[in-house]
């Protein structure tokens, strides 16, 4: 079995009598990106904060590179791993007053590098975040898709073998966010650990080797996206809605589903065989239809439940 790069075990984190996060285990591979999930207030900011050092936990352990002379302890060794990771935080923290390659001369300088190698590793990390052409550009001058991607450049500049990325497409438009996908699956392709959370589930479900669901602070499930769509999800779902449609919960088309589950006018029938659902629908043509595949988003909501929370 693989050695993991990062393990936590039995963490827990309390904030007078709330447990936000209880007995959380969890650990990642080499080359393996781990996807965390969960609705607003499960626990993902704090998990971050921890494994970051930057909240302390009041049971459990943080282990990076454990299982040799090398394994390191969040927070007793912080600095030390610190040293070897890469952070992409939901807000950007480069600084206005330099240019991209500045921003990430000077921050390669927090690592000890020598400026000579960092200057060797810049035209690389530029042209990795496809903002070659942006090199003496000041941020004022770069779309939020282009800081992003500045954002994640920087967090490899010191070449780290594991990267912790919390929410890093959040306001960006599809085109940006599909090319932060591509650079996030070419690191993973080169051998990178990724720790990620994201509240898209196609992103989820695209980069992520394996999730983690969490909610109230505790672990729901975990395993691979079609793993888990197919263990915890009936295979077929059709989405039902228009004028009438909720009447459709005392008419025999219910007995046509597994379940049958409702958000606003809309209904979300899953079934194991659409057929007989989508002949039957046919008789009600006032009525718009949607068929297709169980996807995690239908997970995610059948775990944590369709409710909206507000962050804490």
């Amino acid at each position: 079995m693989t050695q993991p790069l990062f393990e936590v075990s039995h963490l827990t984190k309390r904030y007078g009598s709330s447990t936000v996060v209880n007995q959380l285990s969890f650990s990642i591979a080499p080359g393996e990106c781990l996807g965390v999930i969960g609705p607003n207030g499960a626990g993902k900011t704090t998990t971050i904060r921890m494994c970051l050092g930057l909240t302390s936990p009041d049971a459990g352990s943080i282990r990076y590179f454990p299982g040799g002379a090398a394994s390191l302890s969040m927070p007793q060794d912080a600095l030390a791993i610190k040293e070897r990771l890469g952070i992409v935080s939901q807000f950007d923290s480069l600084d206005p007053d330099f240019s991209c390659a500045e921003n990430l001369l000077v921050f390669g300088r927090y690592f000890g590098l020598k400026d000579a190698v960092i200057k060797e590793r810049i035209p690389r990390l530029l042209e990795f975040a496809a903002l070659t052409h942006k090199a003496d550009a000041k941020l004022s001058e770069l779309s939020g898709g282009m800081k992003r991607r500045l954002s994640l450049a920087r967090a490899l500049v010191n070449d780290p073998q594991l990267l912790l990325l919390d929410e890093p497409t959040t306001g960006l438009d599809p085109q940006a966010r599909h090319l932060m996908w591509e650079r996030l699956q070419r690191l993973v392709q080169q051998g990178k650990s990724i720790l990620l959370t994201t509240h898209f589930m196609d992103e989820a479900e695209r980069l992520c080797n394996r999730l983690l669901v969490l909610d109230h602070g505790k672990k729901m499930t975990e395993g691979t996206p079609r793993t888990l769509i197919a263990q915890n999800l009936e295979p077929d779902v059709v989405e039902v809605y228009g004028a009438g449609a909720l009447a459709l919960l005392e008419s025999p088309l219910k007995a046509l589903a597994a379940r049958v589950e409702v958000s606003g006018e809309t209904l979300f029938f899953y079934t194991s065989d659409a057929r007989r659902l989508l002949a039957a629908l046919s008789d009600y043509p006032e009525l718009r239809t949607l068929h297709r595949p169980a996807n995690l988003e239908d997970l995610f909501l059948k775990l944590t439940g369709r409710q909206i929370r507000e962050a804490a």
